[in-house]
């Protein structure tokens, strides 16, 4: 007669959780994006402006 090894114990699955996403913070409401304006320069704005200009927009 064989003996079956006890079987491992499997790791709990993660929970659902039902709350609404749109409550939670996201990643893109804290980065530095587009429109977020470093120091308010116009001519610094106008050079940034220019450098990250795709190309299709010359």
């Amino acid at each position: 007669m064989s003996t079956a090894p006890d079987p491992e114990p499997r790791a709990p699955k993660p929970a659902l959780v039902f709350d609404d996403p749109l409550d939670q913070q996201t990643a893109d409401d804290t980065d530095r994006g587009w429109g977020e304006r470093t120091d308010g320069d116009p001519a610094a704005d106008l050079k940034r402006f220019l450098d990250e200009k795709p190309p299709h927009h010359l």
